[in-house]
């Protein structure tokens, strides 16, 4: 198996509790490119194209790519591949932050679920070794309360990958979080994930990961770093303002989602753009795993109504609870960000089997 590769995947049979370590198919990671390109390959290559998404027979693979795990440019990331129930195609929904890197680290490659469970579980993934667990305690958690319990009972330095109640309830475009603020928000994966009682993956991990040549790759690392920093957009635009450098762009451009879509344009766009923000709540700047974008902003509340700090705003929370809201107030909107509806917890455990 060629450096960087792990040379493991590992299977999880969620209806009959078991994790089985197995050899990466070496021809498919050299043909196929990146976790996307392998994932895609092993999902095909073991799904039928008629399987339902929310069928047990539907398979959920979470697959990084070769260079996840090392300090090249943004390679911090990792895959959710399935069949989408949102479109009924393949899914294949991209996140960050850190949780990929924890399952290199770990010693693997991709994990793929198949099957469902009788009741919700969550794996427990340390250095090679992975077990199931139950998570009845956890069913109806937000993912926040979820990573909170999780990390307190298993390893505090893990990462984890979870669901909130959109996914247990069947949410077609719910998400699967990982470290509290990344998503792999796209097609509906944590509908899937949901829908075989898997509520979370936690990674505890101290190896590496290996590349052939160190000297070659931190030249080219090198090089990444340059071509990001010489580009207006990562290097200037994300830096400076994160994605909501977007909102005057889009705005300008007259496709920000204002009052329900009812327009393109916001006229306080201004007060809940990227430029606002610096101005106001942001107190510093994140980044995922490994990227010198850091895109992410951390921010602190003044106002005494919500004071107090967090993470976020990203360009999508700000156009969908500020534009489309016909919302303004950036305070506000940051406060709903951390804390949400405010709804009380619910018990979703029947809809799942859990008791």
């Amino acid at each position: 198996m060629n450096k960087a590769w792990q040379g493991k995947l590992l299977r999880v049979d969620l209806a009959a509790g078991t994790c089985n370590v197995e050899a990466l198919n070496e021809e498919w990671a050299n043909n196929y490119i990146g976790g996307r390109g392998l994932g895609s390959k092993y999902f095909t290559e073991e799904v039928s194209p008629e399987v339902e998404p929310m069928s047990p027979e539907n398979k959920l693979i979470m697959a990084t790519g070769p260079l996840t795990g090392t300090y090249g440019a943004a390679n911090g990331r990792y895959m959710v591949i399935t069949k989408s129930p949102l479109t009924g195609t393949i899914a294949c929904s991209n996140s960050g932050g850190y949780f990929p890197s924890e399952l290199k680290y770990a010693g693997f490659d991709m994990i793929i679920f198949e099957g469902k469970s009788e009741h919700p579980v969550y794996l427990q993934v340390r250095d090679g070794k992975a077990e199931l667990v139950g998570a009845v305690h956890l069913w109806g958690m937000s993912s926040n309360d979820t990573e909170e319990a999780i990390l307190s009972e298993f390893h505090g330095d893990a990462k984890v990958a979870c669901i909130g109640p959109a996914g247990e309830i069947g949410v077609h475009f719910a998400c699967v979080i990982n470290d509290k603020h990344r998503a792999a928000g796209r097609s509906g994966v944590g509908m899937v994930m949901g829908s075989k009682n898997l509520k979370a993956v936690a990674v505890r991990g101290t190896g590496g990961v290996q590349v052939a040549d160190p000297k070659a790759y931190r030249e080219a690392a090198l090089d990444s770093y340059g071509v990001l920093k010489e580009n207006p957009v990562t290097g200037e635009g994300l830096p400076a303002l994160g994605t909501a450098v977007l909102v005057n762009v889009m705005n300008q451009n007259g496709g920000l989602p204002t009052r329900n879509a009812q327009s393109g344009t916001f006229d306080k766009a201004e007060d809940i753009s990227g430029e606002a923000l610096v101005a106001g709540e942001l107190r510093r700047v994140k980044s995922c795993m490994g990227c010198i974008i850091s895109c992410g902003r951390v921010t602190k509340i003044t106002d005494p109504r919500y004071a107090g700090e967090g993470e976020g705003p990203e360009y999508e929370t700000l156009w969908a609870l500020g534009a489309a809201c016909g919302i303004s107030d950036m305070p506000a909107i940051l406060q709903r960000i951390r804390h949400g509806p405010h709804l009380p917890r619910f018990d979703n455990r029947l809809c799942h089997g859990a008791v």
